[in-house]
């Protein structure tokens, strides 16, 4: 067999087709002998360039992280706005329809899977603090709309509890447990001069996402 001349093109190929199959069917529900036949690629091109299914999630993940990356840094950026109204935008954009739908519609739930849990919460850690929150947070501080001596220590929270304990893609959610717990974050965060970031809008944004992940058990093994 000849080398492959434009691999990018099948990489691509291979993560759009993953992408399309995980947002339809979820992650436990898509096998990699999905992903091959609709690609029309062989097993060995597959295996060529990803070790296995969980290998092109990771992929997957990664690069939708970085087209959201890309507009969490123009709100990060944008010299009109304030700290804390660049705060709320940040938490209006992670709750977007078509971002939202797509992830919460192909993650399985993070409290079965340890490994995508640790993911998650490393980048969390390592990038979304660093490159968004805290410096948020810091301009929040000159400016006096957030009140905070420790602007990183507050977006490590902040995170966690919107991202993990709130997120219904961790594990699952009743609408009665959404509202209390998006109740609670409201109440911890006003102190610090940040009132309501879950409006009744996000509550209920989050309420229906939750709705998305839940699909009846996986018949069989669908990881291979």
């Amino acid at each position: 067999m000849g080398r492959n001349k434009y691999p990018e093109e099948t990489i691509r190929k291979i993560l759009d087709t993953a992408e399309r199959l995980f947002i339809e069917k979820g992650y436990d529900r898509t096998s990699l002998q999905d992903i091959i036949q609709a690609t029309g690629l062989s097993k060995g091109a597959i295996y060529h360039h990803f070790t296995s299914k969980e290998d092109i999630f990771y992929s997957v993940c990664d690069r939708i992280g970085r087209r959201n990356a890309g507009a969490l840094a123009a709100i990060r950026d944008d010299p009109s706005l304030n700290g804390l109204e660049k705060l709320r935008a940040i938490f209006k954009a992670s709750m977007h329809p078509d971002k939202q739908v797509k992830m919460y519609s192909m993650m399985p739930y993070l409290i079965d899977n340890a490994k995508f849990l640790a993911a998650e919460l490393q980048s969390l850690f390592t990038e979304v603090v660093p490159e968004f929150m805290e410096p948020i947070l810091r301009q929040g501080m000159a400016d006096g709309s957030i009140c905070t001596e420790h602007p990183k220590e507050l977006a490590e929270v902040m995170l966690l509890l919107s991202d993990c304990w709130i997120n219904p893609v961790v594990q699952p959610t009743t609408p009665e447990e959404t509202r209390a717990r998006c109740a609670i974050f409201n109440q911890l965060f006003f102190r610090f001069g940040i009132p309501e970031m879950f409006d009744q809008e996000s509550v209920e944004l989050l309420i229906h996402y939750a709705g998305l992940g839940q699909r009846p058990p996986v018949e069989g093994n669908a990881s291979v």
